[in-house]
């Protein structure tokens, strides 16, 4: 049970140290360069975590089992950094961007999961879904 709570601690915390990171990267720095810079200071940081999740059974039995997911991810990764980046570029607040992708991004899930993980959808679940684009609606008013 402390995984299940940590993992999701982990996410919010490193969502807003990312948030406020994409926000404040200077305008002046070439974006591409700074996405650059970006992932080679994780690259540094996950092989310096590494020792703390241990391969059970040696590298190339570990690289093995990695399939087509490790590609697609990389390439969301920079879709979704340099998206970011450039929308506060483009003008957009901290306080909304992140919301408004949230949402397009869960209505968009909703039938990925249903489809293709078949994941199941309550009474409530759909209401959850109207109070968000009730949200939604309300948070675009000018």
């Amino acid at each position: 049970m402390w995984l299940y709570y940590f993992a999701i601690f982990l996410v919010v915390i490193s969502n807003v140290f990312y948030h406020i990171s994409q926000k404040s990267t200077p305008v002046a720095a070439h974006p591409i360069l700074s996405l650059t810079v970006t992932y080679l200071t994780a690259a540094a940081f996950t092989l310096i975590l590494l020792p703390f999740f241990p391969l059970q059974e040696g590298l190339a039995a570990s690289l093995k089992k990695l399939n087509w997911t490790c590609l697609s991810l990389g390439i969301a990764i920079v879709g979704l950094e340099l998206g970011f980046l450039l929308a506060y570029r483009a003008g957009w607040n901290i306080s909304v961007a992140q919301f408004f992708s949230t949402v397009i991004i869960t209505l968009v899930l909703i039938p990925v999961g249903l489809l293709f993980f078949q994941e199941k959808m309550t009474l409530i679940n759909g209401l959850g879904i109207l109070l968000c684009l009730g949200g939604f609606m309300l948070i675009n008013i000018k």
